[in-house]
């Protein structure tokens, strides 16, 4: 595994754990629909939550959240778009960013972004 692969993934951990002590309910992760990757999706007070987990190295100077392009927000639209008529949800939808910085040797700097953008739909 790579590097970057390895952050990303204790990234995922760091950001369901916290989601989880906030009271979500997590009803899936790494959700895949085509090309498109929705990394965890829950549910709090009664909102079907689509979060897109962006880690970074403190090292980087770009903002986790400032790498989410167009392209992404137009992919996970569609991605939760097939996940709601899949699963029948009738709830309301948001698109949530948790960007979490490394700092290295456990320590990490959280940022949970509620409402993070409006869906792009083409």
């Amino acid at each position: 595994m790579t590097v970057q692969k390895d952050l990303g993934q204790m990234g995922e951990q760091i950001a369901f754990e916290h989601l989880i002590k906030k009271g979500y309910y997590i009803k899936a992760r790494n959700w895949y629909y085509k090309n498109a990757e929705i990394d965890i999706i829950a549910t709090y007070n009664k909102q079907l939550v689509i979060v897109e987990v962006k880690t970074r190295s403190a090292a980087i100077y770009e903002e986790p959240r400032d790498s989410i392009s167009d392209q992404k927000i137009r992919f996970l639209t569609h991605a939760a778009e097939a996940y709601i008529l899949e699963n029948e949800i009738d709830f309301e939808t948001r698109f949530d960013v948790i960007a979490i910085k490394w700092f290295g040797n456990g320590k990490y700097e959280l940022n949970h972004i509620e409402d993070a953008f409006t869906p792009m739909v083409d």
